[in-house]
């Protein structure tokens, strides 16, 4: 069954909302306290690659590499071409029976797609096209940077067919650079949240910690990286825990606002041998999950 509205990434927010009425009408609020079993919320934890990673290769291909590296999630980006006997590339141009037949080759080979990004339509006629496709498709969430004169109405779309957007931050001068930007996007819009993209704000030069603080209970998906050199919009990826960002501590800090979305690996090195990088970020992932248990 799709996750809709969790009640562990919203934590935060129903917190502030679900009081007692007046009424005299009771609200169970839910604990949110560092205190909270570990267990239970890393268990909820997924693990995916963006398959901008593998974007040298078809998609078939690169479910391969995912399949490969021991990932069962992906995150998928429009564009890609098919390959095999397909025609067409993944996304809003893809025949029925193309859509029908990658569903079936997920199922078989027990991977889930969660999402797909980044996307900027145009118009909100292309918006709309996105939101048929994501649901027709099975998406939780939409990865985006959408703009601004969009805001409400693809905040009301994405609650009508059931799909979440989350707003991705690219190095600067994007418009997303900085949580604040993205808070401003969010604020009255409970469909719309953000997906943190950890090594840009680090390009950035921001406080990787503070900026998911900024954004607890509005974070949808994660585009998990690291780089090699703090405030450089040009810093070359490497590995988890060999660069610049404080890795147990962001781990923790989703720990602590139960974070239960999808962690994607996206690793922008060694593009034609980066399945023993991507293994590595797994491996790397896994361990520092069992340190928080």
């Amino acid at each position: 069954m799709k996750k809709w509205f969790s009640v562990l990434s919203f934590s935060v927010f129903l917190s502030q909302f679900l009081i007692s009425c007046e009424s005299g009408t009771e609200t169970k609020k839910v604990d949110t306290s560092p205190s909270a079993d570990s267990v239970s919320i890393t268990s909820q934890w997924k693990l995916g690659a963006q398959m901008w990673t593998f974007h040298t290769y078809t998609f078939l291909t690169a479910l391969e590499k995912v399949d490969s590296a021991g990932l069962r999630f992906i995150e998928a980006f429009q564009g890609q071409p098919l390959g095999g006997d397909f025609k067409d590339t993944f996304g809003l141009t893809m025949s029925a029976d193309s859509k029908t037949k990658i569903k079936t080759l997920l199922a078989q080979k027990g991977i889930k797609l969660v999402a797909m990004g980044v996307i900027a339509p145009a118009t909100v006629e292309e918006w709309k096209k996105n939101f048929e496709f994501a649901s027709e498709m099975g998406l939780e969430y939409i990865t985006a940077e959408p703009r601004k004169e969009h805001l409400d109405t693809i905040n009301s779309m994405a609650g009508e067919y059931k799909v979440l957007v989350a707003i991705h931050d690219h190095p600067k001068p994007n418009q997303y650079a900085s949580p604040d930007s993205v808070l401003n996007a969010i604020k009255g819009r409970i469909n719309i949240g953000a997906c943190a993209d950890i090594g840009h704000w680090a390009r950035n030069g921001l406080d990787v910690v503070d900026c998911l603080k900024k954004l607890e209970g509005r974070i949808y998906g994660v585009h998990l990286k690291d780089i090699q050199k703090f405030d450089d919009v040009h810093s070359p990826d490497t590995t988890l825990g060999n660069g610049v960002l404080k890795m147990p501590e962001i781990f923790n800090e989703f720990k602590r606002q139960h974070f239960s979305w999808l962690f994607s690996i996206e690793h922008e090195l060694h593009w034609e041998n980066n399945v023993p990088d991507v293994i590595y970020n797994r491996e790397y992932f896994n361990k520092q999950v069992s340190a928080l248990k």
